[in-house]
């Protein structure tokens, strides 16, 4: 093989473009890779969505030098930074970005001190760094990266030797980490971070990178962003470039109107020049498209030349900015400016509405794990003085914290890890129209005693916390540790194990939630039995919504 001594522009591009797309073939094997065996993994999906940010920044970028290009992509992951491994990630990059600053090319050398910067920065961001995780792994590639590049200059061989070390510090991940060990799993950040740098040696090396099936869900989300982030309220409806959001996909080599063999580099290159916020992914069968143009009619026309069109899908975007401006202007008018509102991620509608009617500002769908930009824009929306962010959910800590950098408000973290904390700490904690730093500490306080319980189905076979395991399994989850598995899916059953395991002397106050898969009926079984058990307790029901859970469940 031929010897690289440098990564230029155009490899760098190619390596980050790579990498979001084979982050998107291995999305679900990623989040298949959840130590608790329920069915709302989300490793994979949220670094997917948060390299895809960063890979439509640095194809946005007018500057094409390649510092110009690592800063891009730096922001456009701390924008799109989803969950804590999206935030890891980020952070890598950042890291990298900063290494590189002022560079128009990497050799092998610059390429390794860049990867020790992403690792140094990566574990400064996090405040108690965990071993057996994505920083293992970064930390062990970087150092792989700069023991090869004192031995050659060839930035492939470098890249391998990076890659065969995260290979390496991913295996080992069970053994630094006992849960990880427990269940039989590598860390799922690790595991995405690895397959960043296979992309990355596939790049540099020339080898093909091959390509997955089209993940619907996790594409649908990513171009929802990228369409959201250009339709907010205090954006100037003549400030969008390009009007038209097309969106089109295309059976291959289908139809009457085929013509071209599909080749992935000519579909894309000739809609590249056509727009902006192009995302493009196939599968041996179909091709999907999202830009943001001003002919949405060419973007048809060269579709039908490749197959047949299933869908076709366009949105006026200055005609829903204008619609979103005045709506945003007259909720400005309407409403009193709070001294502090209060931003929160909730799945179900009734769990929403909750939220609301505690007097949440600002309700997030939590169903997908909610950016960092989105996070922000949803803080500056709320034309408060200041900004409290409940999360309800810690894989959200670390965005939520990188927010507090970016909002055009003072703003606070009160670090709910559950909805229920989150419902606690609004009811007894908050007030529109006190202090940020006195309204963040009383709801903090207020979340100090309540005990938190959910219920779901187990996704697959295994072996936590002494507890066997089986797919189908109703599990009962009790801050954060599974204590509870019950068979056949029984979430009643599940439900009366865990509210026994969840009471004690102090108990006064127990309100559960029914989710889509369960019924008022269930819920009403459940304080039944919690009556039989102590007889002085009190019981609030609510129909949560919530997908996933069928049944949630705090103790006050």
């Amino acid at each position: 093989m031929e010897v690289v001594t440098e990564i230029t522009n155009i490899e760098f591009g190619k390596m980050i473009n790579s990498a979001a797309s084979a982050l998107q073939e291995n999305a679900d094997k990623i989040n298949k890779l959840n130590v608790f065996p329920v069915p709302d993994g989300d490793t994979g999906t949220n670094m997917t969505l948060s390299m895809a940010s960063g890979a439509e920044y640095e194809r946005a970028e007018e500057d094409t030098s390649l510092s110009s290009l690592a800063k891009a992509t730096s922001k456009g992951l701390l924008m799109g930074a989803r969950g804590n491994s999206g935030v890891i990630l980020s952070q890598i990059f950042r890291g990298f970005a900063s290494s590189v600053e002022g560079k128009q090319t990497l050799t092998a050398r610059d390429f390794a001190d860049a990867l020790m910067g992403g690792a140094e920065t990566a574990y400064k961001a996090v405040m108690k760094p965990t071993e057996g995780t994505i920083l293992t792994v970064i930390r062990e590639a970087a150092a792989a990266a700069n023991r090869s590049a004192k031995q050659t200059d060839d930035v492939v061989e470098v890249m391998q030797a990076t890659l065969e070390a995260a290979e390496k510090a991913l295996a080992t991940t069970p053994d630094l980490l006992p849960a990880l060990k427990e269940v039989g799993v590598v860390d799922s950040g690790g595991q995405g971070l690895v397959i960043v740098f296979q992309a990355f040696y596939g790049a540099l090396s020339g080898e093909e990178v091959t390509s997955g099936n089209v993940d619907n869900a996790g594409l649908e989300a990513m171009i929802q962003s990228m369409h959201n982030a250009g339709v907010q309220g205090d954006l100037d409806p003549n400030d969008i470039k390009f009007s038209y959001c097309t969106e089109i996909m295309v059976d291959i080599a289908q139809g009457t109107t085929y013509e071209r063999e599909f080749d992935y580099d000519t579909f894309y290159n000739y809609l590249a020049d056509m727009g902006d916020s192009l995302l493009v992914i196939n599968d041996d069968e179909v091709v999907k498209v999202h830009v943001h143009t001003e002919n949405p009619g060419a973007v048809i026309s060269w579709g039908t030349e490749f197959g047949a069109l299933r869908k076709v899908k366009v949105d006026n975007m200055r005609d829903q900015q204008a619609e979103a401006a005045a709506k945003a202007d007259a909720q400005r008018k309407s409403e009193k400016i709070k001294d502090v509102a209060v931003v929160t991620i909730a799945t179900g509608a009734g769990m929403h509405d909750l939220f609301e009617g505690a007097g949440v500002t600002t309700v997030l769908d939590g169903e997908q794990a909610p950016s960092t930009a989105d996070l922000v824009a949803a803080a500056n929306g709320t034309g408060a003085k200041s900004v409290i962010i409940i999360p309800n959910d810690s894989n959200i800590f670390m965005a939520a914290d990188q927010a507090v950098d970016l909002t055009d408000m003072p703003t606070q973290v009160v670090r709910t890890r559950t909805q229920q904390q989150g419902l606690t700490a609004m009811l007894l904690g908050y007030n529109p129209e006190g202090e940020v730093d006195t309204v963040a500490s009383a709801m903090t306080s207020a979340i100090s005693d309540i005990k938190s319980g959910s219920v779901t189905t187990s996704v697959r076979d295994t072996n936590i916390n002494g507890l066997e395991i089986h797919d189908g399994d109703g599990i009962g989850i009790f801050d954060g540790e599974i204590v509870v598995a019950e068979p056949a899916a029984d979430i009643l059953a599940a439900s009366k194990a865990l509210l026994a395991k969840m009471l004690d002397e102090d108990a006064e106050l127990v309100t559960i939630y029914y989710g889509q898969d369960a019924s008022s009926d269930v819920a009403d079984a459940i304080a039944e039995y919690g009556a039989e058990l102590d007889d002085e307790l009190e019981f609030e029901i609510h129909d949560g919504g919530q997908p996933l859970y069928p049944i949630l469940m705090s103790v006050e």
